[in-house]
């Protein structure tokens, strides 16, 4: 996996993180990646970007959903909920284990940091605690199906890890008994720190994180920085992820400065209904840095995504270059059992369908969703190998994989 690939100890999905150890082994670790030296040569030089010169720090650049600030000898994570008329935020004070809590910010949730046990009830939380090679922290998931990380999966098996469930199903005697330090949600519409009571009661810190309404990629994988606050590695993440966002950028300006726009469509209906990305997601600025022509780059949508009718999709996708990200299909015979229409679609005729599942595991679990968000820069190293082979002779494709 990846992630095996740039951190030591990783946990599957963010396998694709484990080749960074070291600052100073990032450029030959990268460089052992299949394509990466072509990647190296052929892209031009991005500007560098700044990171904290401060020893034990880090700074939010891309995110919009938080902040870390440092307080004395504590640090104070903000985090917005931006679900409601009125965007909310809650306020999560990190102090060092056994220290005193400080004076003000009684409205916070405090946690005691580093953090040794983590509840993780989304995939991405493991993505973020394998990319800092902490996966041993995580003592819980709200579903075993959902993780890919080797280091995770082998916890699994050697019974380390509880099943926590999630939503109504989760399990709060057993949390309650576990207590670990932190646990770690996903913010929905509609649902708050509220519906931890329970949790809260006991004395067991809930944080909840948004990372998935981020409109750029770099800005959804920057939320590695929240766990890094947490367990202590501001140094380790300020080299990590900052070689992420290089080769990020030296990619994109490869992909946007591309001759040719290949007209792409995206996704499947799901009952009857296609979601597409629309104009402020960051899938739709995958597509932008990837150098493709979509229909909707300049369609917005206040939930996010655009929910069309095959109707409205047809026409685009019947003289589409690319058709990306099929859904459950595997197959070209999956995609004409769903409708017999499809096979008239351009993509369909040209061979030119690619899915982002070539990472899933026995259990179902896809790491593109895991790994995938904390390293945007594989997922558009294989967009700009499909779009434009040419840019990138050498790589193998990762988390894509052509629909035969």
């Amino acid at each position: 996996m990846l992630y095996s690939l740039f951190a030591p100890g990783s946990v599957g999905r963010p396998s694709i993180i484990s080749l960074f150890r070291r600052t100073a082994l990032a450029g030959l670790l990268l460089a052992s990646l299949p394509g990466y030296s072509q990647v190296a040569s052929a892209r031009p030089a991005a500007k560098a970007v700044a990171t904290s010169a401060v020893r034990g720090r880090t700074t939010v650049q891309f995110a919009k959903g938080f902040t870390i600030s440092y307080v004395g000898g504590c640090k104070v994570i903000t985090i917005l909920s931006p679900f409601e008329q009125k965007t909310t935020s809650t306020r999560y004070l990190l102090v060092p284990r056994g220290a005193s809590r400080p004076a003000g910010y009684t409205d916070a949730v405090v946690i005691q940091t580093p953090i040794r046990s983590l509840v993780a009830l989304s995939s991405m939380h493991v993505a973020l605690a394998d990319f800092l090679g902490a996966d041993d922290v995580i003592v819980g998931l709200g579903d075993f199906k959902y993780a890919s990380a080797p280091r995770v999966r082998q916890r699994i098996a050697e019974g380390k890890i509880i099943n926590a469930g999630q939503g109504r199903e989760l399990n709060n005697e057993l949390l309650i008994a576990q207590h670990p330090d932190l646990v770690m949600s996903t913010g929905w519409p509609g649902q708050g720190l509220s519906r931890f009571q329970t949790l809260q009661a006991a004395g067991v810190p809930v944080m909840i994180n948004s990372e998935w309404v981020e409109s750029t990629p770099l800005g959804r994988a920057e939320w590695v920085k929240v766990m890094a606050a947490l367990l202590n590695k501001e140094d380790l993440v300020n080299q990590k992820f900052g070689q992420v966002v290089r080769d990020y950028q030296r990619l994109a300006a490869l992909g946007q400065k591309a001759p040719k726009k290949p007209k792409v469509v995206v996704g499947l209906p799901f009952k009857d209904v296609w979601h597409v990305p629309d104009m402020d997601s960051y899938m739709a600025q995958f597509l932008r840095d990837a150098g493709t022509t979509y229909a909707w780059d300049k369609t917005k949508s206040p939930q996010g995504s655009l929910a069309l009718s095959f109707e409205t999709v047809s026409p685009v996708a019947l003289s589409a270059d690319y058709w990306l990200q099929t859904g459950s299909a595997n197959t070209k015979t999956d995609i004409t059992a769903q409708d017999a229409r499809y096979a008239a679609f351009a993509p369909f005729k040209s061979n030119r369908l690619y899915n982002n599942n070539k990472r899933t595991n026995a259990q179902g679990s896809n790491d593109y969703w895991e790994s995938g968000a904390v390293r945007p820069d594989v997922v558009l190293s294989d967009l700009i190998k499909i779009l434009h082979p040419e840019l990138l002779p050498k790589w193998q494709l990762y988390y894509y994989k052509p629909v035969q």
